[in-house]
Parts: structure tokens; sequence; C-alpha cells
């Protein structure tokens, strides 16, 4: 591809216009949709880069304070991104069939699902927030503090399902230019808040200027579904309640959410295994490794989405072939791109995280925590392209299976094992992370090789 048409291409990925993913280059396909794609998520990383960057100001019980409601909160997450999943797979199913006006109805009975259970979650939260805290090992000065952070964060859980899940929508249908511009929309305004909202109000301001702009990107998303000229749009009748369409949305997303909440799960036992064994100090370091650890993973999860739409839409055209090719030819992109950020982490942990702070053990256990998961950053790629593939196929079962496994079965016994059996207290509890990701690297290859994802019916 020579220099013009690679800026052509990219002109035409971020432009927000429908392609039919299911003919002609594949290596164009993958790249048109992987580039918004891959801006979507790396916007969605400035959410939580620019958020510790200027709460990590204000002190290490602050940064705990938001990495220790940000693993609980991964929960929220979680149901998004399951609910997510299952939009995107019936969508690209419908569009490959080529039946727009089935895939915009689909849509819109998965946002009925996502209010509902968004309300749910925002009584529970902010009712129980200080509890939470308190269960993940917070001190009381760090429970004081991030209460109304926690609270607030919670308040905003139906923008966080609904951005996700709209975005899921959109790259379902193969525009996924418009799910990265809402992004753009909600990163500026939290960028602007941020640094206001934190002067004038302190920790529980930069809790007010994420959900604000979040806001402004879902209200940015359902003005074009209503208004826009794309494949999908909604209109009222779309959202009377249909049970057989909620049945089989619900059949994909629950053991999608299984899935991430298997995922966060671990991740919120490490955090607290961590604080319990070595203190605040410790337990900031790593939630900053982590912030970069998730910033440079979500452009791979960019392409590994680029992935679960060409599958979908290629499967809903019956053409399995392709929709294999495209999947194996991501994998090999995303190991390029993960295998470089890997190389980074090793040789330049140290100066990523002072970039936060100057705090000299946060530094030593940032570092360290950021050395030991990137040291395996490869396999998070291929894990990641491999197991979207599946989703995309709507074969979610798969995938939470090997998480369970990696994760509940391996990653979280190691890391107990390795903290206080052997005595390596946080530094056992991060080695615990890239052991049970190159696992689960290799177990979803081997699952998408078999090939029976290309059986399901969605």
């Amino acid at each position: 591809m020579t220099f013009k048409k690679i800026i052509s291409a990219i002109k035409l990925s971020l432009s927000g216009h429908e392609q039919d993913y299911t003919e002609g280059s594949i290596r164009k396909a993958v790249f048109l949709l992987a580039i918004p794609m891959i801006l979507e998520l790396s916007l969605e990383s400035v959410f939580a880069l620019v958020d510790i960057f200027f709460v990590s100001k204000l002190g290490p019980n602050a940064i705990a304070s938001v990495g220790l409601t940000e693993s609980v909160i991964t929960l929220v997450y979680s149901m998004a991104i399951g609910l997510s999943v299952a939009a995107t797979a019936v969508v690209a199913r419908r569009v490959g069939e080529k039946n727009p006006k089935a895939a915009g109805h689909a849509g819109a009975q998965s946002i009925l699902v996502a209010v509902v259970l968004s309300i749910l979650v925002t009584i529970a939260g902010t009712i129980f927030a200080p509890h939470v805290l308190a269960l993940m090992g917070a001190s009381k000065e760090v429970i004081a503090e991030g209460s109304i952070f926690a609270r607030i964060m919670f308040g905003g859980s139906v923008v966080i399902m609904l951005i996700f899940l709209i975005n899921g929508i959109y790259r379902g249908a193969g525009n996924a230019a418009m799910a990265m511009k809402s992004l753009w929309i909600a990163s500026a305004v939290n960028i602007i808040l941020c640094p206001i909202l934190i002067h004038f109000f302190g920790l529980k301001g930069a809790a007010i200027a994420t959900v604000t702009g979040r806001t402004s990107g879902v209200l940015y998303q359902c003005y074009h579904l209503y208004k826009g000229n794309g494949i999908i749009k909604f209109t009222l009748l779309d959202f009377n309640f249909d049970p057989s369409v909620i049945k089989s949305i619900i059949s994909i997303a629950w053991p999608a959410t299984l899935q991430f909440i298997i995922a966060s799960g671990s991740w919120i036992v490490v955090t607290r295994l961590v604080a319990e064994t070595d203190g605040t100090n410790a337990s900031a370091g790593y939630q900053l490794a982590m912030r970069n650890v998730v910033f440079f993973i979500l452009p791979a999860w960019g392409l590994s989405n680029a992935a679960a739409t060409l599958v979908g839409q290629n499967l809903g055209a019956k053409k399995f072939d392709r929709a294999e090719q495209s999947v194996n030819l991501t994998a090999k992109y995303n190991a390029f791109f993960m295998g470089f950020v890997m190389l980074i982490f090793l040789l330049f942990s140290k100066w990523i995280i002072r970039f936060f702070t100057i705090e000299p053990e946060v530094v030593k256990y940032g570092s360290l925590a950021l050395k030991i998961m990137g040291s395996a950053y490869i396999f998070y790629g291929l894990g990641m392209v491999m197991s979207q593939a599946l989703n995309g196929a709507g074969d979610t079962k798969t995938p939470t299976w090997i998480n369970f496994i990696c994760f509940w079965l391996i990653q979280i016994p190691l890391a107990y094992i390795l903290a206080n059996v052997f005595n390596l207290r946080s530094t056992g509890a991060f080695m615990s992370i890239p052991i049970a990701e190159g696992l689960l690297a290799l177990a979803a290859w081997y699952y998408f090789r078999r090939g029976k994802w290309k059986e399901v019916k969605v």
C-alpha cells in the first residue's frame, strides 16, 4: 500500500461512512475498522490517565481511593462490555445478512437491558460505597476521603453502560468512526473539566468531570442514532419490548459479562492482596502501573474489536474462510504492536511512573509492577484477538470458561501462594498476572483453531 493510499484509507476510516466488510481486501477491511477503534479506545484510556495524573497531585490516599474504586467499577464495565459484545455480535450478523432494520431493532433492545441493569447498580453502589472501599482493604483515611468519589462514580453507572454499549452497536454496523467521535467528545470534556473541578472540589471533582464527560459522549451517540443517516437508525417502535430479541441478546451477553467479571474479579483480588501485603504506597504504585497497562492495552483491544466485527459480518454473509483470515491477520498486527510496547515497559518503567509521581516508595512499587506485567505483553494482545473473535461469532461461553480457569483457578491461588507462602508479598501478586495471561492466550488460540465458532447461530 503506497503512502498516498494509506492517507486515503485513513481519511475513509475516519469519515464515518459504513463499508461492506464482506467484500474486497481483508487487509484494507482490518485497517478501516482498526484505525478508528484504536483511536476510540486510546481516548477511553485517556480518561484513566487524565484522572490519575491530576489526582496523583493530591497524594497517595487520593491515588488509592481512585484505584480501589476503579477496581470495583470494573464490574460495571464488565456488564457494559458484556452487553456491548452481544450487541456487536447480533448487529454485525444482521448487517452481514443485509437486514439493517433488524440490526437497529436488536440495538434498541440491548439499550433497554442496559438501562435496567444500570439503575440497580447505581442504587447499590451509592448506598454501599464506603463498605466497598473497606472490603477492598482501604485504610480509614482512604475511606473517609474516597467515599464521595466512589458514590459519584457509581451514580454515573448508566452513562458507563450506554457509552460502551452504543459504541458496540456502531462497531457491529461497521461504523467505528462514530464510536470514536463520541469518545473524542467525552474525553475532551473530561480533560477540560478535570483540573478545574479538582481545584475547586478536590477528589470528588475528578468523579464529576468523568461522569460529565461520559454523559456528553452518550448524548452525541443518541442524537445520531435518532437523526443519523447510517445503517443503524432507531425509531420509538424499536424500543417496544421484544422478548425473543432480548432473550437472544441476554444469552450472548451473560457469558460475556461473566467473562469480564471473572477477569475484573481477579484484578480486585490482586489489588486487595497488594494493599494487604505492602500497604498504601504499594497499592498506589500498582494503580499507576495498571493505568499505564490499560492505556496500551486499549489500542490492542481496538484491533481485537475489529476482528469481532469482521467475524460477525462475514459469518452473516456465510463467508467462513474470510472470517478466519481476518482474525489471523489482526492477530499478527496486534503481536507486533504489543511486542513494541513490551520493550518500552521493560526499559523505561521507572521514567513512566515518575511522570505521575515522585514519591520514592510509590515509584519503586509502580515501576516493578510495570516491568513484571509488561514482560508478557505480547500474549495479552494475542489472547484478546482470539477471545474477541470467538465473542464476535456469538460464542461467548468458550472465552468465559478460559477466563475462569486462567484467572480464578490459576492466577488468584498463584498470587496468594507467591505473596504469602513464598513471602514475595506484592511482587508475587504482580508475577501471577503475566503467567495467567500467557496461559489464556494459548488456550484461546487453541479453541479458535478448532473452528467450532463457525457453527454458532445468532
